[in-house]
């Protein structure tokens, strides 16, 4: 597939903020400095950038509990989510919805979602109402491996193969529903084939590679675009951290082998873009170096944003509720 120049940076652009943007929050989560659970998404990035990068800004995608990297792929502004991070009102839900459940609707950002598996219905009602309205628009799933075996999955995918719904419904699987291995608690060896039962596409693709999933990811869109139904992606990637930051302190024993993460960052998805694209000579390392600078300083600028802002008055409590 030929993808031009200025996009390939900008995909680069986003894998690094996400990186920067992640192993921050992992630091100042460890260090007290923000409040309640974090679930990072570090080895992650390619999955995130490769489906937000074949969208049109018009489309609209649903996330998970491990949702920064969707956010900022799909044009979040860091500074904001790092205030709704940190609890405060200038973040995009006021510093009320935290970690887990930012939305922008302006970016056709649905939510992140703390339930496993609550974004894949909404997803469903959304594609529902594109095609309702007949507005073209393509809706994206994020959704981890364990949402798979969630009764969610399953209605929604037959659902919106019946109506042939423009959904393409991607599943993150980096091999673990919080501690337990995938495979011990999943029938199928590839969740991708599920997609035979919905009579719909379905297909493996490799997590860590952008190019990839951005293929996929675009002939998914282009089928749902010209009413001919969902499509099924199963990325396969890693998550190099914890299922939650801290999660030592209350989890005895470890339940994955340094060999085995040791060999997922050895794959590590940002390094591969920087290979393929200097080996092919699209950019030089000046270039990619200037744009992982960027992203340095637009988190940097992210936190000292967050820390100077505002907290919410006890007066807002009930503010933008629906109660």
């Amino acid at each position: 597939m030929d993808i031009g120049k200025e996009l390939v940076l900008e995909m680069y652009r986003k894998m690094h903020r996400i990186r920067n943007f992640e192993q921050k929050i992992k630091d100042l989560t460890t260090a007290g400095e923000i409040p309640g659970f974090a679930h990072v998404s570090i080895g992650e990035e390619a999955t995130a950038v490769g489906v937000c990068s074949a969208l049109r800004p018009t489309d609209r995608i649903t996330s998970t509990h491990r949702g920064h990297g969707h956010l900022i792929a799909k044009g979040g502004d860091v500074a904001r989510m790092m205030a709704e991070i940190y609890g405060k009102r200038t973040g995009y839900c006021k510093g009320k919805g935290g970690s887990m459940h930012i939305a922008d609707f302006s970016l056709g950002i649905l939510g992140a979602n703390g339930i496993v598996g609550g974004g894949i219905p909404i997803a469903t009602g959304s594609a529902l109402a594109a095609k309702l309205a007949k507005t073209g628009e393509v809706t994206a799933c994020f959704f981890g491996d364990g949402a798979a075996n969630e009764g969610t999955f399953h209605e929604s995918l037959n659902l919106a193969s019946i109506w042939k719904l423009p959904v393409i419904y991607i599943c993150e699987n980096n091999g673990f529903g919080e501690f337990t291995p995938t495979a011990a608690v999943t029938s199928v060896k590839d969740i991708a084939v599920r997609a035979k039962g919905y009579d719909i596409p379905g297909y493996v693709v490799d997590g860590n590679d952008v190019f990839e999933v951005y293929r996929h990811t675009s002939e998914a869109a282009a089928r749902a675009r010209a009413g001919e139904g969902p499509t099924l992606l199963e990325c396969k990637t890693y998550r190099w951290e914890g299922h939650v930051v801290g999660e030592g302190a209350f989890i005895s024993g470890k339940y994955r082998t340094e060999e085995e993460v040791a060999r997922w960052k050895a794959r590590c998805p940002i390094i591969a873009l920087e290979k393929a694209v200097l080996e092919s000579g699209m950019l030089k390392r000046d270039e990619l170096d200037r744009v992982a600078q960027q992203a340095r300083e637009e988190v940097e600028a992210a936190v000292q944003f967050a820390r100077q802002s505002p907290l919410p008055e006890p007066s807002e409590a009930n503010e933008d509720l629906w109660i």
